[in-house]
């Protein structure tokens, strides 16, 4: 009969390596190489398979309560070492194979679940399932604790039985579990002051790992607690055996009312092939108990008590309301007040740095006309002086900030002076999304470090000297650049000039101002040439 392939488990780790496929992990196999595939006959229905539980990692579970026959064949990567595998067959805890390793001379080559890569594949039995349990274990030799096992369940799956409600019940001794209750009678609960847990008792079954306990609160239909972690002990069976049990905080009940009990398997019923169950058909496998619970506190107040009470808290809390917001407003006061000041006398020092920068600017020019006119450059000089009149004007000018086009004009003017002088070259370039008629910059930022760059990077180098000024935007930042191909200088040593001295103190005093934008300063020099970069941080 004609065979289908159905896919058992699927780790993570097989979907980092190859396409979903059919396939089981065998300790870490996958990854190797190894994977294993059942086939059923085409007539079988109601095939659940890839089941995994919290409480049991390594395991995958497929129930299969109506197939009659089933096979397995393991398949494996061809670079894998195929002998430190090892199986283990049980049906209904009996063993059919223990421990046996892969016959590799039964090996044939095939291609997997329709993949374009060739395993090497070997069948492991034809089994009668109906009605049965067959386990499959697999590991390696390398690994011998790391155990993946498969369970194919085929009889009916047994619907989960509460045999037993327990309080746990404080006293003077310490705790009495003597609260046992029968299911059948417990349609009530009440919880005292003294009650503290409540345990639920299941009947004990070989695959209780599959069952999940969830408390519904009837009046709101909202879960309020699940639970796969079944323990042992307490309650001994007819068989002598320990009993599963869960036990919960009695807290998790926040109200007195009705409280639905579910206990289920935590099948996946849609994870399916062929499937013709009904939901009716899924309800035989759950279990349901309805408790009315009633939290029987006693009260600690009595009506006069509360009465008053309730009239004094809400003006206690009306007055230390009133008074934490006095605190808070008077705080914030101070701390604008201590703000301000700190502002105030920043302005005040950057005010006198940028009063130190303007009669050294004006000495500079000076000294530049004085220095045209001594080598008789007459018309050199009266073109230098014309510049220079503008150029003083704006410098002495009070405005804090400028434009990014007035700061071009500045450095034009200050550029086309000493190009006079010097026959210096120069660029001045901004990106074309910036908006420089609006973005605004302190004035004077950038002239020192310009006129810095000609007087001690390219006064001497005449014609071949250089000058390349960028205004750029990244994100929310402004990027002020100077570069030149002066002979450099040693960017951390200080030196005697005032003009970058007093430029650096001046981006101090106004990282203090502008606290939420700062002013990052770097100076990158070699023999090449030196890159002056103002990076003023979420100024756009």
């Amino acid at each position: 009969m004609k065979k289908i392939i159905f896919i058992l488990l699927n780790l993570i780790i097989a979907f980092s390596n190859v396409k979903a496929q059919n396939g089981i992990n065998f300790n870490k196999m996958y990854s190797a190489g190894g994977k294993l595939l059942m086939a059923v006959d085409s007539s079988a229905k109601n095939v659940y398979y890839s089941n995994v539980f919290p409480n049991q990692p390594n395991t995958s579970f497929s129930y299969l309560p109506k197939v009659k026959n089933i096979s397995f064949q393991i398949n494996f990567r061809k670079n894998i070492n195929i002998e430190h595998y090892r199986y283990t067959i049980l049906v209904d805890d009996k063993p059919i194979a223990v421990n046996k390793s892969i016959n590799k001379a039964q090996l044939i080559d095939t291609h997997a679940g329709g993949d374009e890569e060739v395993f090497s594949s070997t069948t492991l039995g034809t089994f009668a399932i109906k009605g049965k349990v067959i386990t499959i274990l697999g590991y390696s030799i390398e690994t011998p604790l790391v155990i993946d096992k498969a369970v194919f369940y085929g009889k009916s799956l047994p619907s989960a039985k509460i045999k037993a409600f327990a309080k746990r019940f404080k006293t003077d001794k310490g705790v009495d579990y003597s609260h046992i209750i029968d299911p059948k009678e417990a349609t009530k609960l009440t919880f005292t002051e003294k009650d503290d847990e409540l345990t639920i008792v299941k009947d004990r079954t070989d695959i209780d790992y599959i069952y999940y306990t969830s408390i519904k609160d009837k009046q709101t239909n909202k879960i309020i607690f699940e639970s796969t972690s079944w323990q042992y002990g307490g309650i001994v069976d007819e068989t002598n055996q320990l009993s599963p049990y869960l036990k919960f905080d009695k807290n998790i009940f926040k109200k007195s009312g009705d409280y639905e009990i579910i206990i289920q398997p935590m099948i996946k019923w849609t994870n399916c092939r062929n499937c013709d169950i009904s939901p009716n058909e899924i309800e035989k496998y759950t279990a349901r108990y309805t408790l009315a619970i009633t939290l029987d506190e006693p009260r600690m107040f009595s009506g006069r008590t509360m009465l008053i009470f309730g009239i004094i808290t809400p003006l206690l809390l009306a007055v230390i309301f009133v008074a934490t917001l006095i605190y808070i407003k008077r705080k914030d006061a101070k701390k604008l007040a201590k703000q301000y000041k700190e502002k105030e006398v920043a302005q005040l020092q950057l005010n006198s740095v940028r009063s130190q920068l303007n009669p050294h600017f004006l000495f500079n020019a000076l000294a530049g006309i004085q220095n045209l006119m001594n080598k008789n450059e007459i018309d050199n000089a009266n073109r230098y002086l014309n510049k220079f009149a503008r150029l003083t004007r704006n410098v002495l000018d009070n405005k804090e900030l400028i434009s990014l086009t007035e700061e071009k004009i500045l450095l034009d003017d200050y550029l086309q002076m000493e190009q006079l002088r010097f026959g210096l070259q120069y660029k001045i370039n901004s990106t074309i999304d910036l908006d420089v008629q609006n973005i605004e910059i302190p004035t004077m930022l950038l002239q020192p470090f310009v006129e810095n760059a000609v007087k001690h990077g390219i006064a001497e180098k005449g014609n071949s000297g250089n000058i390349e000024i960028n205004f750029n935007k990244r994100s929310t930042s402004l990027i002020l650049e100077i570069k030149d191909n002066g002979q450099g200088f040693d960017a951390d040593q200080t030196y005697n000039g005032l003009g970058l001295t007093l430029s650096k103190n001046r981006i101090s005093l106004l990282n203090t101002i502008y606290k939420e934008t700062p002013f990052v300063l770097d100076i990158q020099s070699d023999l090449n040439g030196t890159v002056v970069t103002i990076t003023l941080k979420q100024w756009l």
